[in-house]
C-alpha cells in the first residue's frame, strides 16, 4: 500500500478517534473500551505499516528528525490503548491522537537529512527502543501532568465543571503520573546504561549535550519521586516537577536533531 494512502487512512483514523473522545468528554456520546480499543488497534495497523515503509529502508532504520517523531507518536498510542484496557488514561487520547496526526503530516511534507542505523547494530537498536520508550511514557506522564493541573484549578474554581465530571478522582490521576513516572525512570536508565555501553566517542557523535540533559532529566525525575515518598509531594508541585523533567528530556532528543539536521543539515 502506498505511503500516501496509509498516511491519510491513518490521519482519518486519528482523526475520528478524537472527535468521538470529544464527544464523549462533552457527554455527547459513549465511547466505551470496545470503540476505543477497536479505532486504536486500525489507527495503529495503518500507522505501523507507514513506519515499516518510511522509517525502515536500505536495510537499516532512519531516525532523522521527523521519522523519529512518527515513530515515537506511534509508540505513544499504543502504550495509550494498552493502559486504557485496565487504567482510566481515555482523556488521554484527546492529546495523543492530534500529536500521532501532526507527525505523520510533518513527516510528509518536510524533508531532513536520513540517520540511518544499520538493522545489524543491535547495541545501538536497542539503547534507541528504550529511549524512545523512555520519551513515550514522559510524554504520557506530561500529558497526565497537565490534566492534573488543569484539575486541580477546576476544584479549586467550579467544582462542578465539565472537565471534573469526566476526570477520575484526583488521587486516581496522581497516582496513574506516578506510576507513569516510575516506568519511565526506569526504562530511562536502561537507555542511558546501553548507551554507555554501546555508543563509542559521545563527543565526535554530537552526542555528549544529549546525555548531559538526559541526566538531568533522570535527575529531576529521581528528585520528584523521592520527594513524593519523603515528603508527600502532590498537585502542582509533582506537575511542575514532571514538565521541568519532560523538557530537559524533549531538549536532550529534539533540540540537538533540530539543530544539526534541520538547521545545519547533517545527520545528528
Amino acid at each position: 500500500m502506498g505511503t500516501l494512502i496509509l498516511a491519510v487512512t491513518s490521519l482519518l483514523l486519528y482523526s475520528v478517534g478524537t472527535a468521538l473522545q470529544a464527544l464523549h468528554f462533552r457527554g455527547r456520546f459513549n465511547s466505551n473500551l470496545a470503540i476505543t480499543t477497536v479505532i486504536g488497534a486500525l489507527a495503529l495497523i495503518s500507522h505501523g505499516l507507514l513506519i515499516t515503509q518510511s522509517v525502515y529502508h536500505d536495510g537499516g532504520f532512519d531516525f532523522s528528525f521527523f521519522k523519529s517523531s512518527v515513530l515515537i507518536s506511534w509508540l505513544i498510542v499504543v502504550l495509550l490503548v494498552g493502559l486504557n484496557l485496565r487504567k482510566p488514561v481515555q482523556n488521554l487520547f484527546l492529546g495523543a491522537y492530534p500529536i500521532a496526526a501532526l507527525t505523520i503530516i510533518l513527516a510528509l511534507i518536510t524533508h531532513a537529512p536520513s540517520r540511518l542505523v544499520s538493522g545489524d547494530s543491535y547495541g545501538m537498536l536497542s539503547h534507541i527502543a528504550l529511549s524512545i520508550t523512555a520519551y513515550s511514557l514522559f510524554t504520557l506522564a506530561a500529558l497526565q501532568a497537565i490534566l492534573l493541573s488543569v484539575q486541580n484549578r477546576q476544584l479549586k474554581h467550579n467544582y462542578n465543571s465539565l472537565l471534573v465530571r469526566n476526570l477520575p478522582p484526583l488521587q486516581t490521576m496522581e497516582s496513574l503520573l506516578f506510576e507513569l513516572v516510575w516506568a519511565g525512570v526506569v526504562v530511562l536508565v536502561l537507555a542511558i546504561a546501553t548507551g554507555a555501553l554501546f555508543v563509542e566517542d559521545l563527543f565526535a557523535q554530537h552526542l555528549a549535550h544529549k546525555t548531559v540533559f538526559s541526566l538531568l532529566s533522570l535527575a529531576v525525575f529521581v528528585g520528584l519521586l523521592i520527594g513524593r515518598y519523603t515528603k508527600g509531594w502532590r498537585g502542582m508541585t509533582a506537575t511542575r516537577w514532571t514538565l521541568a523533567g519532560c523538557i530537559l528530556l524533549m531538549l536532550a532528543f529534539y533540540g540537538s536533531k533540530f539543530v544539526l539536521e534541520l538547521l545545519f543539515q547533517r545527520a545528528g
